[in-house]
């Protein structure tokens, strides 16, 4: 019932630039965290950053200074704001919402399909 929409990647050049967004739509009562997790080959997921509803935000050591989260409330929407990309970025970028969808339920981790980032020359 619950989606999220992923658009931005793509294929950049090593110290370019992306923006990754993710739209949350369906049965929505209240979004708590979003953020963005990503896999590359041979290795497990990680966290990349994420954002409360009120705007507090997380980031891994290795994307810090150069990697910016931000949300819209009113939209459900998350975005990743990438510059200075490096090879070592290189994965599948995954969306995630924690959220529920009525208030007689708990919150729940909600998943996008995956974006492919790929930082090359």
């Amino acid at each position: 019932q619950v989606q999220l929409v992923e658009s931005g990647g793509g294929l950049v050049q090593p110290g370019g630039s992306l923006r990754l967004s993710c739209a949350a739509s369906g049965s929505i009562f209240s979004i708590n965290v979003m953020g963005w997790y990503r896999q590359a080959p041979g290795k497990q997921r990680e966290l990349v950053a994420t954002i409360t509803r009120g705007g507090i935000t997380n980031y891994a050591d290795s994307v810090k200074g150069r990697f910016t989260i931000s949300r819209d409330n009113a939209k459900n929407t998350v975005y990743l704001q990438m510059n200075s990309l490096k090879p070592e970025d290189t994965a599948v970028y995954f969306c995630y919402a924690n959220l529920r969808t009525d208030w007689r339920e708990g919150y729940i981790d909600y998943w996008g399909q995956g974006t492919q980032v790929t930082v090359s020359s």
